[in-house]
């Protein structure tokens, strides 16, 4: 059970980040659980983070 729970946080995480690389606003995130919210949130921050930066192109 604790797998199938982390797999899915990382899957959050992961659509997150996608979103804030490909430059989506983050009212745009899909989960209403809070621990899913805030994995998806957490990745979307590090998208935003590294867009800014320049290290990845849209």
């Amino acid at each position: 059970m604790k797998r199938q729970k982390r797999d899915r946080l990382d899957r959050a995480f992961s659509k997150g980040f996608k979103a804030g690389i490909g430059g989506r606003s983050k009212e745009n995130c899909p989960y209403s659980t809070l621990d899913s919210k805030s994995h998806w949130l957490g990745g979307w921050r590090e998208g935003v983070d590294g867009r800014l930066s320049g290290l990845f192109n849209k």
